[in-house]
């Protein structure tokens, strides 16, 4: 298997329902740092996974329809709890609508799996795997 991983960052704010969260049941903000990683079983004709430039593009787009946004305000997200998993999941979403519709190029689509990891510090983060 080989992969390739891009990365990136966002920042949100966000609060959360439910006893568990404790404090975080109030507005907060969270920066994470973010790492896609585009896997597929063999390389393409010129020895890619994908392309990094695009991939990084598509990242930032991601990205861009979430960063300084108040998450609670967003009417696809509301009423849920946008936990780090969640938003992993989220994003890895987002960018596997992309790569079924082409934007990081055609060979792209022979991509077998994404994985979406965000880091809230250097001591917690979350991951998503999905296939493709």
């Amino acid at each position: 298997m080989f992969s390739v991983t891009v990365r990136d960052h966002m920042m949100v704010a966000h609060s959360f329902q439910g006893e568990v969260f404790g404090p975080a049941q109030r507005l907060h903000g969270a920066t994470y740092v973010v790492d896609a990683t585009f896997q597929r079983e063999s390389l393409d004709s010129d020895n890619l996974v994908v392309d990094i430039g695009q991939a990084s593009a598509a990242l930032y787009e991601v990205l861009g329809g979430l960063t300084y946004r108040n998450l609670d305000d967003e009417p696809e997200l509301a009423g849920q709890n946008t936990s780090t998993e969640a938003l992993a999941q989220l994003v890895a979403d987002r960018l596997a609508v992309r790569v079924h519709t082409g934007q990081l190029g055609d060979r792209a689509r022979e991509l077998c799996g994404i994985t979406v990891t965000l880091r809230e510090s250097h001591i917690a983060w979350a991951t998503y795997q999905r296939s493709l």
